[in-house]
């Protein structure tokens, strides 16, 4: 990995403010138009709200690329900084294609592999209580185990609440 390539994981709860802090980490160390790895796939009203409010959000500033499964071919191909926004969402749409915790785990070590600047957003859901039913419970094991991944490779680790981000590493 070269001197300017580096992998930061910005993780905290829902609206926490770890996107918007992720975003202007970007951008203050990118130096070239950054990239939005957008990974949201399932749309109802209320999720468009959310996905337009980060469209806002983000404006111009960025090059933004949909892609709801395949991270590493897209990633592979930009010669930018990277925006993953956000993997909670990539996991769920895995999920839903029926992929499992194996393909997601091999998907992320060759991602955190890659020689390239890359900050990723995740939720965390780890700290509320085991859901009664199996899928929530599988994608909340999934999330804790690939968020340790991602946080062991991660040269900064950012956990985020109330809009303010605290380096953890």
């Amino acid at each position: 990995m070269n001197s300017l390539s580096k992998k930061t994981l910005f993780i905290g709860g829902i609206k926490s403010g770890k996107s918007l802090n992720a975003q202007n980490y970007i951008l203050k160390n990118s130096l070239s138009k950054p990239l939005y790895l957008a990974t949201t796939e399932f749309i109802d009203d209320e999720m468009q709200r959310r996905v337009d409010e980060h469209k806002l959000n983000r404006s111009d500033k960025f090059k933004t690329i949909e892609e709801p499964l395949k991270l590493y071919n897209t990633i592979t191909d930009c010669d930018s900084f990277v925006l993953v926004e956000c993997v909670s969402m990539w996991i769920n749409n895995m999920l839903y294609h029926g992929f499992g915790f194996d393909d997601m785990k091999r998907e992320l070590e060759a991602i955190l592999a890659l020689d390239k600047s890359i900050v990723f957003v995740l939720n965390d859901v780890g700290c509320g209580i085991i859901p009664d039913n199996a899928l929530a419970r599988e994608f909340i094991d999934i999330s804790g185990k690939l968020s340790q991944l991602i946080a062991s490779s991660c040269d900064e680790v950012y956990h985020t609440i109330a809009g303010i981000s605290t380096r953890i590493k």
